[in-house]
């Protein structure tokens, strides 16, 4: 007779194999979804680019990687002649999908 919760040698075998297998495992994810370019840019694309980039970069984060694909590059984000530090600094920057300014907390604090 067997008790519940006891297990045969068998399962307890193919419990450990399965542990092991999942221990060895790489987990995905950990790239960041967040999607922010200068507001002058997110106003003059249409919805269906301001989609695809999104989406790209959630696709890349879901693989773990911290850039998008090369596809969904924008041009024309950066002024001609501006200088890096003139584009991250002088720029108004803004989530592409929220619309809210880059670096908002998603948590609205309860107040």
């Amino acid at each position: 007779m067997r008790l519940v919760g006891e297990l045969d040698v068998q399962e307890l075998v193919v419990l450990v194999k399965s542990e092991k297998r999942m221990a060895k495992s790489k987990i995905k994810g950990g790239g960041t979804t967040k999607v922010c370019l200068p507001a002058a840019k997110v106003r003059s694309m249409s919805k269906s680019e301001r989609d695809a980039v999104v989406r790209a970069k959630k696709s890349a984060a879901k693989k773990g990687k911290y850039k998008r694909s090369s596809s969904s590059f924008v041009k024309g984000a950066r002024k001609p002649g501006a200088t890096l530090r003139d584009w991250f600094e002088k720029e108004n920057w803004i989530n592409v999908q929220t619309g809210e300014p880059c670096g908002a907390s998603k948590n609205k604090s309860k107040k």
